[in-house]
């Protein structure tokens, strides 16, 4: 099989895999980030009477609001991330170099520079998303209403706004998360001698990737939110390092900068492992079929 065709598969099972992760979690996201953007003290008690407040004004289909704008961020995002670091696994020759520590860095580097990528191409519609998920239900009637909005009236470097610590917090998240899987994988592999995994395996890979991906980069994804909705809000967060110091000293550390972590430990490790899990199986499924005799001759003839 092609290096094109690697990408080409990989565009298409991240995009299968984005879907399925973020649809899983997204009723977790959304209470995750109705807390992250709010002075209130998050605690378990407090999500789940979120969740049943929402189910009982709004019904069952409240808790999957904004995963439209989320589908449309993801698929596009999990597609290009996911693609893009089958790219950069083959310009750094990640697969192909034998040299232990000098392979880690590069399966680390590989990741973050995937991540990078793709929030650099798909950012205006995590705003888009961010936006809708605490709007009031009947505030935007789809994604096209929340970019006119911005663009009106905000001007269109909004749509990037939050987009400094975005990046700052992706080449942790993604390299932390892409290097653990990775890395379990091989040195699974290396154990059993084979490299056919389990999809148990895989998925318990991808949510300790998932687990290491978002403790190192969460308070980044809180000041990320407290930029992107401030218009909403009604509060004045204009750079990194000020609305870190804001959210610290009215909140704390712990209640501010970490607020919602635990239960990001919770829906982070699921929704990446599934992500791992799926994209895996389809692409393989996919390279296989490419590689079979009926269409190897269909594209040689």
């Amino acid at each position: 099989i092609t290096n094109r065709d690697k990408v080409v598969t990989s565009f298409i099972a991240g995009a299968i895999a984005g879907s399925l992760a973020k649809t899983t979690i997204a009723p977790l996201d959304r209470t995750k980030i109705n807390f992250q953007i709010h002075n209130e003290q998050f605690s378990f008690p407090k999500a789940v009477k979120f969740l049943a407040t929402s189910y009982k004004e709004h019904g069952l289909l409240s808790w999957w609001r904004g995963n439209t704008a989320t589908m449309a961020r993801v698929v596009p995002f999990a597609s290009c991330q996911y693609a893009a670091h089958e790219h950069w696994k083959i310009i750094l020759k990640v697969d192909t170099n034998e040299r232990r520590k000098e392979h880690y860095f590069r399966t680390f580097l590989a990741g973050s520079l995937a991540g990078c990528t793709a929030s650099a191409l798909t950012y205006p519609l995590d705003v888009a998303r961010a936006r809708m998920a605490v709007s009031k239900p009947d505030r935007y009637r789809n994604i096209i209403e929340v970019f006119r909005e911005i663009w009106r009236k905000e001007g269109p470097r909004h749509l990037y706004r939050g987009f400094a610590p975005t990046m700052l917090g992706v080449i942790p998240y993604a390299g932390a998360s892409f290097f653990t899987y990775e890395t379990l994988k091989r040195l699974r592999a290396e154990q059993t001698g084979s490299t056919e995994l389990h999809p148990i395996e895989r998925l318990v890979f991808g949510a300790v990737g998932g687990l290491f991906g978002q403790s190192s980069s969460y308070p980044l994804d809180i000041v990320r939110r407290r930029m992107q909705t401030a218009p909403l809000t009604g509060q004045n967060y204009t750079s990194i390092l000020g609305t870190l110091i804001m959210v610290y000293k009215n909140e704390g550390l712990i209640g501010g900068l970490y607020k919602g972590l635990s239960m990001n430990w919770i829906k982070g490790p699921i929704a990446v492992g599934i992500s791992f899990m799926t994209f895996d199986i389809s692409s393989q499924a996919m390279q296989k079929a490419l590689t079979s005799r009926f269409w190897t001759r269909r594209r040689t003839a």
